[in-house]
């Protein structure tokens, strides 16, 4: 395996810039989830890694080489598309074999290949099937067997289930982590659904219009969101913002103050986790329940404050709060984020950004 380093990455399309001096490495054996909006230029960096597009300034190495300028069949990975791309007239065996048998590679390494990776994704029952008599996971599966044949050196994975219902695309969750876990292989992953890259990555790379945000392990843009985009982007349902005005050092929501906050704060931002739900007239500020949506295990609370601003409270799944019934809220100190005008993240926790 090798590590990907890209250097002062840039991508026009025409007067059009799609990527904005991208430099970035993910280390051999990582598992990196590129994470954004539609448009914020995720996949054309992924296709930049694959070959697939043609940077128009910077570099690209992979491992020891660089391979900016190289073709996609020189750079040793292997990608992943959101569609399987499978033939369907050809077997399981044969969709993984086409490729090698294509570029003249030994019988006997063919058959070897296709068996290891049969056995890893859990397709030896289905080796003689063609693609129209699996189930979506099973195709996706065969998608993922084709790139593992090639034994690259880097995974490229560009929104591998978001064509999969919501329980398949948990179970190839599991699956691709166990993956990644089993051959230490790098791997780089596209999906605009932050839960996928919460749970799968080893580190996340937030893009907001061609520009890298924030990069780091997932708990730490939980935590730590360097600005107020990654905070929105990063956590379901997405944090909660306020906005406040300052006096005597403290930040001011609805006529009360939530704690010291830093002299710049415009906005305050607070997990739906994180708010603590109490009886009327309790609490820092008072609010109306508007919607009570019950999930099982969690309840998710719409409350409406005076000023008119929207939170979502998450609170046990066995809560049952009709419209127009008034509750109490608490913010914990240690919970709370200040914004700049700007954006830029001014504290978290407490702690200065």
């Amino acid at each position: 395996m090798a590590e990907v380093r890209l250097t002062g990455v840039s991508k026009f399309y025409g007067a059009a810039q799609a990527l904005h001096t991208i430099s970035l490495t993910v280390a051999d054996g990582e598992f990196a989830v590129f994470v954004g909006p539609s448009g914020c230029g995720k996949s054309t960096l992924l296709r930049s890694i694959a070959g697939l597009e043609e940077i128009s300034d910077g570099a690209i190495h992979i491992g020891d080489r660089d391979v900016t300028r190289a073709a996609p069949s020189e750079r040793d990975v292997a990608m992943v598309f959101q569609s399987y791309a499978l033939y369907p007239h050809m077997t399981v065996r044969e969709n993984m074999d086409f490729g090698m048998k294509v570029n003249n590679f030994p019988e006997a390494d063919r058959k070897r290949r296709i068996a290891d990776a049969a056995r890893i994704l859990q397709l030896e029952p289905y080796l003689d099937r063609k693609p129209a008599h699996l189930s979506g996971g099973q195709r996706q599966r065969v998608a993922i067997g084709r790139a593992i044949v090639k034994e690259p050196k880097v995974f490229l994975f560009d929104e591998p289930l978001s064509n999969l219902d919501a329980k398949l695309r948990v179970q190839m969750r599991v699956e691709l982590e166990a993956l990644h876990r089993d051959l230490k292989a790098t791997m780089v992953y596209v999906t605009h659904d932050q839960v996928e890259a919460m749970t799968m990555a080893d580190k996340i790379v937030v893009l907001n219009a061609g520009r890298i945000e924030q990069v780091g392990p997932p708990m730490e843009l939980y935590n730590r969101p360097a600005s107020e985009f990654v905070a929105g982007f990063i956590g379901a349902p997405s944090m909660n913002f306020l906005p406040v005005r300052m006096q005597d050092g403290q930040a001011v929501v609805d006529g009360v103050a939530l704690g010291v906050a830093p002299a710049a704060t415009v906005k305050l931002g607070i997990r739906p986790e994180h708010v603590v739900l109490r009886p009327e007239g309790q609490g820092q500020i008072g609010a109306m329940v508007t919607i009570c949506e019950t999930l099982g295990g969690d309840a998710y609370l719409y409350v409406r404050l005076a000023g008119g601003e929207t939170l979502v409270v998450r609170a046990e799944g066995d809560t049952t709060l009709d419209h127009g019934k008034l509750v109490g809220l608490d913010f914990p100190q240690s919970r709370l984020h200040h914004f700049a005008a700007d954006g830029r993240t001014l504290s978290s926790g407490g702690i200065a950004a």
